[in-house]
């Protein structure tokens, strides 16, 4: 299960993914998902100032090429949070946008397999000079009822 929460505060938006499997996960669950959390630490750790937002949205996608789904990331690995939802900046293909010290972006690589599902995980990371901090305290790892 996925599971996409929202949140307000004073305006702002908060934007959080985390995923679910109902009973003991699989193989398949369990290297998609491990896939997709090495690809959202990468791209966390290429968030600063002065990078640009297409870099952090290849740090991700290399990882997930090198883990043999490359063609299942559909989507941007994140975007600027703030007053709306979804804002700019765009962490997307080639983006040349720099990410500005204050911006607040999500992180949120996910692979998406028709006719199975998909895995996502998504943080909300304020640009810093020296890296990326996390705003979102909820555990990456994969929630299960078994």
């Amino acid at each position: 299960m996925l599971l996409d929460f929202g949140a307000a505060w004073q305006g702002y938006r908060a934007d959080t993914t985390r995923m679910a499997v109902v009973g003991e996960p699989d193989a398949r669950q369990l290297e998609a998902h491990s896939v997709v959390l090495a690809a959202h630490d990468a791209a966390l750790a290429a968030v600063r100032a002065g990078v640009a937002a297409g870099d952090v949205d290849e740090a991700a996608r290399a990882v997930i090429r090198e883990g043999g789904m490359g063609d299942r990331l559909i989507h941007r690995v994140g975007h600027g949070l703030g007053l709306e939802a979804h804002e700019d900046p765009s962490l997307d293909p080639g983006s040349g946008v720099l990410l500005e010290e204050g911006m607040v972006v999500t992180v949120e690589p996910g692979v998406y397999v028709p006719g199975w599902g998909g895995v996502r995980i998504e943080d909300d990371v304020v640009v810093e000079a020296g890296g990326g901090r996390l705003l979102t305290a909820a555990s990456r790892e994969l929630r299960t009822t078994g």
